[in-house]
């Protein structure tokens, strides 16, 4: 064996020292790396303002790989401003904040380009990647480089670009787009339709990260339980803002809510960060009278409706989450709503007929009839929440019992007495630009007292000068708790409301949910937001092939029953291509006189579906131009009064015109659909 002298032993030592060091220190190096590089978004005592207002400070969390993270907060606390800070619109004013190097973050589109291109065009523009590779492509292919073809068409196989254009038909199909809609230009959708072109634009993209500012806003129903089902086998991050605790329940893992200039992570869905919450906050004892006011007037309701609970197994799974609601009551001690509806005394039953009524739209071809032979009541007390997906004739429903729209024929009755208060989005548009919250009600109540009115209105939030404010700059939030604090007022007896809850935060949702729980009359509800369907509904019924029935069972046998209808269709598409092919159904003179026999009987409904289309166009193009000249601060001037009053009253006019016009576009494509198959 080699021996070291004193010197040696010293040199290797010192050698084994260093390397010691290095070790630790590479170890060190590494250890510390680990949660940055295991994270895809880093903060670190991040701190953002915009202005003078601090939205939050010293956040300290970070997002993992295939996290569900829901963002929740009052409206104004700084959800979206994260969102910018992420997309790196914003910087944070101190701390730190950084992502993974090379993740690729999708996120929708506020606004959609008034392009002509066809819709699915727009949606494949999502995958930026594949538009660049067949851009390159064709240049390649202008100046015959082979090698360079060959590489582009790999790059192409490698990210699955020859299933693009059905990857977008789907995604399409499942926002509620038809095939025929998918090569509408993209300025002949309206504003509502457009927004679900860019919900589309962004799941089409490859992301590592998907930002979603309110996706279900403009979505019904079935969309959303599509979309709930997209999310779930996405393998990326998703950051998710949304009012729709049903949807935060389904989709996310965790919470990070925004309140008092902070931001607290929470783990698990939305109801385990409202326990949670509501253990911290029910120790809040200047609270505590308000909220045992609220656990009462639930367990009121909760006592009177168990008595009937073994009807359905809706009207259980209602008990059940009405008791769940007196468990996170807490949650919502620090809410700024608290309203009620006025004691009604005595209400007539019933209160609303429709007897044999065929309802639609009258036009110059004639009648496009939706509903057939619709016999229907509203009594005291009912909760009917209207199921159906769009075109089937819910909003031909509501909009025949208002007498929004005249029946085709049957009769409608109706109490002496009754009261309607109707909400539909359109609604929002309706209201007086310049005038404030305070002069709408004084204008249809001009014996109540200011100091009355100012009382109630502080109910809905709008407090001090707000109640003083020209409605004209309000966000869509704050016009829908206006339309609803006007309709509470009023003192109906019937509440027929159409997606109520789009704009509305969770707070107010669940004062609304409260409120209609204590309401003595009747209640037709069409909403895409489950859980206020499953706390306020008794009864369930089913919009579908012109009629309207009761759907025996529960939300959840819904959107099993939605997924089932699905398979179907796409069964019996299948099917009528293989018979097709086949050749089996007919020989082929006899297939060529079916098929044109059946285009004759179709043209006329498809002859009506292409002038609707260029009326949708005409308008929504003035929708846009009117859109443009609102937006103009120096339109609300003074010496602009008169020019204001006339913009204002043409956007309310046509836009209602363009709701009427999608309603018939839609039911009249339902039919052709079903011509067709």
């Amino acid at each position: 064996m080699y021996k070291l002298d004193k010197q040696g032993e010293h040199e290797l030592m010192a050698y084994c020292l260093v390397l010691q060091v290095v070790l630790y220190i590479m170890c060190g190096n590494y250890l510390n790396r680990l949660p940055i590089e295991s994270s895809m978004l880093f903060f670190e005592n991040t701190s953002l303002r915009r202005g003078k207002k601090v939205l939050f400070e010293q956040a300290s969390f970070i997002v993992n790989p295939q996290d569900k993270v829901g963002v929740t907060g009052a409206n104004g606390t700084g959800k979206s401003s994260l969102f910018a800070l992420v997309r790196d619109e914003l910087e944070e004013d101190e701390g730190d904040f950084s992502k993974s190097n090379g993740i690729v973050i999708s996120s929708v589109r506020q606004e959609t380009p008034s392009v002509s291109i066809a819709a699915i065009d727009y949606v494949l523009q999502g995958d930026e990647e594949l538009i660049e590779l067949q851009k390159q492509l064709e240049t390649a292919e202008a100046t015959n480089q082979g090698e360079v073809i060959g590489e582009l068409h790999q790059k192409l196989a490698d990210i699955d670009a020859y299933t693009a254009h059905s990857r977008a038909g789907a995604l399409m199909h499942g926002l509620g787009f038809t095939a025929e809609q998918e090569n509408l230009a993209v300025n002949s959708f309206s504003g509502g339709w457009r927004m679900r072109l860019n919900l589309a634009q962004a799941l089409m993209c490859r992301s590592d990260l998907l930002l979603l500012d309110e996706p279900t806003n403009h979505l019904d129903l079935e969309a959303v339980i599509w979309l709930e089902k997209w999310l779930k086998a996405y393998q990326g991050a998703v950051m998710l803002i949304s009012h729709d605790r049903d949807f935060l329940d389904r989709v996310v893992n965790r919470i990070a809510h925004i309140e008092q200039q902070g931001v607290k992570v929470y783990s698990g869905n939305y109801s385990d960060f409202e326990i949670q919450r509501a253990e911290h906050l029910s120790q809040q004892q200047s609270q505590f009278e308000r909220q045992q006011k609220e656990i009462a007037h639930m367990q009121s309701f909760v006592t009177r409706f168990k008595a009937k609970a073994s009807k359905a197994k809706q009207a259980q799974s209602r008990v059940k989450a009405l008791e769940r609601m007196e468990l996170i009551a807490p949650a919502h001690v620090d809410s700024p709503f608290n309203f009620a509806f006025p004691e009604l005394g005595h209400v007539p039953a019933p209160l609303l007929q429709l007897k044999t009524v065929n309802a639609g739209y009258k036009t110059e071809q004639g009648e496009i009839r939706i509903l057939e032979q619709i016999g229907f009541s509203l009594v005291p007390g009912d909760r009917i929440g209207l199921l159906g997906k769009n075109g089937a004739g819910k909003s031909t429903l509501i909009k025949s019992l208002v007498e929004e729209i005249p029946l085709l024929s049957g009769e409608r009755v109706a109490a002496k007495t009754i009261n309607i208060g109707y909400f539909a989005q359109h609604q929002l548009d309706q209201l007086h630009p310049e005038m404030s919250p305070i002069q709408h009600l004084q204008r249809d109540y001009p014996d109540a007292t200011e100091q009355e009115l100012r009382n109630f209105l502080g109910g809905f939030d709008f407090n001090g000068d707000k109640a003083l404010e020209p409605v004209a700059p309000f966000s869509g939030g704050e016009k829908a708790r206006l339309v609803l604090a006007l309709l509470v007022y009023s003192k109906p007896n019937v509440l027929l409301l159409d997606e109520p809850t789009n704009h509305l935060d969770l707070e107010m949702r669940h004062a609304m949910t409260v409120a209609f729980q204590n309401f003595e009359g009747a209640i037709l509800l069409v909403s895409h937001d489950r859980h206020m369907l499953k706390t306020v509904c008794d009864d369930l019924y089913l919009v579908a092939d012109g009629k309207v029935k009761q759907f025996k069972g529960d939300l959840d046998d819904y959107a099993k029953w939605t997924l089932e209808q699905a398979k179907l269709e796409s069964q019996s598409s299948n099917q009528q291509l293989d018979s097709g092919t086949t050749g089996l159904a007919a020989s082929k003179k006899e297939q060529r006189k079916l098929d044109a026999e059946k285009r004759k009987q179709l043209q006329p409904i498809k002859n009506k579906l292409k002038k609707l289309e260029l009326q949708m166009e005409k308008t929504q193009s003035r929708i846009d131009e009117l859109d443009k000249l609102m937006a103009d601060p120096s339109l609300y001037e003074d010496v602009n009064k008169e020019k204001m009053l006339e913009t204002t009253n043409e956007s309310q006019l046509i836009k209602a015109q363009q709701e009427t016009l999608e309603e018939e576009w839609f039911e009249l494509n339902e039919k052709l659909e079903a011509a067709e198959n």
